[in-house]
């Protein structure tokens, strides 16, 4: 493919390198655990005509303005906050990433979070640890039943339906959402398009599956948990900054919701003494929703194929700002 060279930034899988290769492609990868500082990326960039990236590296105005020759930038994942788009596109440089691939994967963490919330299984886990399992107590650490409770969709994208999906088949719960306007994948659910307000005062459990922009940015603050049930439980596995982190300890800590599910937080990573690592109503993970074996590998392949189709064919299957496609030479 006239000898274009490719800088993959992380040691993703191993499937990226060998598509590309066998497309003829010429690839570096950054072979180290730890990710790239902002200076180094952008030092070996300018090496490169392509680049393989994903949320942990910062590609903003001044990242673009040191590597506007970049022909294409392909994200290993489905958001892509970490990239300034707008300047991509004033540069025109097309930017690919890869929607559907972690989505059954993500459903199935903000499925288990709700269950381990409602529950208090992490809690609990860490009291066998501490040697804290005694004797039975008939009113100690009581959670609750889901089972036809209201769940509430922020976000009725891919993930939030087969979030959706998962609830209203096994707990038979009545789905709400609440979308920029209705969209007709929540006809077969069943589900009712609420404004933001209605989705807070009537979902016994609300889970995020929003993009990170400057609407939603801090969306969930005090004044949106006040509006909750006492006995909701907020889920979020979309981004850390879509809520506000000391007013959802606040919200918990003084019995404002219930509990919380987080596979995401602000900022991540997460420090050790956080307060909310204690609470009894609280299920934290490390921002795993892309952690199995099948979207890793998906994520990478479709990577891959945006850079692949790039070159061979002048198109992106699965592109951020088309707009950059149409004339571009390469």
């Amino acid at each position: 493919m006239n000898n274009k060279k490719v800088l993959i930034s992380r040691m993703f899988s191993d499937i990226e390198a060998e598509l590309l290769k066998d497309a003829g492609l010429f690839i570096t990868r950054w072979n180290k655990e730890r990710p790239m500082t902002q200076d180094e990326l952008i030092e070996k960039a300018k090496l490169h005509n392509a680049l393989f990236c994903t949320l942990s590296d910062k590609i903003d105005k001044k990242f673009l303005s040191e590597c506007s020759h970049l022909e294409i930038i392909s994200q290993y994942g489905v958001g892509y906050d970490n990239i300034d788009i707008p300047e991509a596109t004033r540069l025109g440089i097309p930017v690919g990433y890869t929607p559907d691939a972690l989505t059954e994967a993500t459903a199935d963490i903000a499925f288990g979070l709700m269950i381990a919330v409602s529950r208090k299984m992490f809690f609990m886990h860490k009291k066998i640890i501490k040697g804290e399992w005694d004797y039975f107590k008939p009113r100690a650490n009581l959670g609750m039943e889901l089972k036809d409770k209201t769940l509430g969709i922020y976000g009725l994208g891919r993930i939030g339906v087969k979030m959706a999906e998962r609830c209203k088949g096994a707990y038979n719960m009545k789905i709400i959402y609440h979308n920029r306007k209705p969209t007709p994948k929540a006809d077969e659910l069943q589900a009712e398009y609420v404004d933001f307000n209605t989705l807070l005062t009537r979902s016994d459990v609300v889970s995020l599956h929003c993009t990170l922009n400057e609407e939603t940015k801090g969306v969930f603050n005090k004044e949106a948990f006040s509006k909750m049930k006492p006995s909701s439980i907020f889920v979020n596995t979309s981004r850390g900054m879509v809520h506000n982190e000391h007013d959802l300890i606040e919200a918990l800590n003084t019995g404002t919701i219930w509990g919380a599910g987080l596979d995401v937080t602000n900022p991540e990573p997460m420090q050790p003494d956080n307060p909310l690592l204690q609470m009894e109503n609280v299920a934290v993970l490390p921002h795993i929703g892309s952690a199995t074996i099948e979207a890793r590998t998906e994520m990478a392949r479709m990577a891959a194929e945006n850079i692949i189709e790039f070159y061979k064919n002048k198109r992106i299957p699965h592109i951020v700002n088309p707009e950059t496609i149409k004339n571009r030479q390469v």
